[in-house]
């Protein structure tokens, strides 16, 4: 949660809100809140301040409506991002521009995108519209989360639209985008592998070679050939994608006949591959 979180407050202080990018949720409002105190107060209310006052009274209800152990790990993540966002007020801003608004939203969209997913992955929320959402929820079950979050992120948005114009808000959409993508990717990982299915007549002696030489196990699976009616084990085995080179070799050279069909694999945990979470 501390990467996390530290992460996506870098990308919201270096990327979204020196070139007026609005992405929806309390960061988004915390941006927003910000510019406008510049223009007409006295004084800046800083990113920071703003996140944890717009979060106290959403923290407060959803403890009362939906209990505190359900926040707790949230509680957590929100202290750390309003920390992180109070030390990276120190760091230099970087203001590229509107000519370069494509690159803070691309590199926003994948530093916020990974902090977002790394907190995700720690089970946890940073606050704002995720509590809103799951209190509205509580209440209106038919409505599913997401949607409950896309409005309010929408309604966000356009806010920032009406103040920043037209212009950064469509780049505040790429930067979304992105960030979903990478939260995606995050969350389904990045241990790209690769599973085969070998049908053969010498199912045995393939597993044995595989095992041998490549040193992966394989698991037999009952088939039968809807045009032979034929009993048949088919192999399954997970492996790198750097290994099917040597199982095709493998597969070829005990049984030329066999039929190989190999498909991509996000992500694997066990034996040989990630421990599992």
């Amino acid at each position: 949660m501390i990467t996390g979180t530290t992460l996506f407050a870098l990308g919201v202080t270096l990327f979204y809100a020196p070139n007026n990018l609005i992405t929806g949720g309390v960061s988004g409002l915390s941006i927003i809140i910000r510019n406008v105190s510049e223009l007409y107060l006295p004084f800046t209310i800083p990113i920071w301040l703003a996140n944890i006052t717009l979060n106290a009274p959403l923290f407060i209800f959803g403890a009362k409506l939906l209990g505190m152990k359900f926040l707790r790990r949230t509680l957590v993540a929100t202290v750390y991002l309003t920390a992180a966002y109070y030390f990276a007020e120190f760091l230099p801003e970087l203001r590229l521009g509107e000519n370069d608004l494509f690159l803070a939203a691309v590199f926003g969209g994948v530093t916020c995108g990974a902090g977002l997913g790394i907190v995700f992955r720690g089970r946890a929320t940073t606050g704002g519209t995720d509590i809103l959402a799951s209190i509205i929820h509580k209440y209106k079950k038919h409505i599913a989360l997401s949607k409950i979050i896309f409005i309010a992120d929408f309604f966000i948005i356009m806010t920032g639209l009406f103040i920043f114009g037209p212009t950064h808000a469509m780049y505040a959409i790429v930067a979304v985008f992105i960030s979903t993508r990478v939260i995606s990717s995050i969350l389904e990982g990045f241990s790209f592998a690769k599973a085969a299915f070998i049908i053969s007549d010498r199912p045995e002696e393939i597993s044995n070679k595989i095992l041998e030489e490549i040193e992966r196990g394989a698991t037999w699976l009952n088939g039968r050939g809807t045009y032979t009616g034929k009993e048949k084990n088919v192999i399954l085995c997970v492996l790198s994608s750097k290994e099917i080179i040597e199982l095709k070799r493998i597969v070829h050279s005990v049984d030329e006949r066999a039929f190989v069909i190999v498909t991509d694999v996000r992500e694997v945990m066990g034996e040989g591959f990630r421990e599992a979470l």
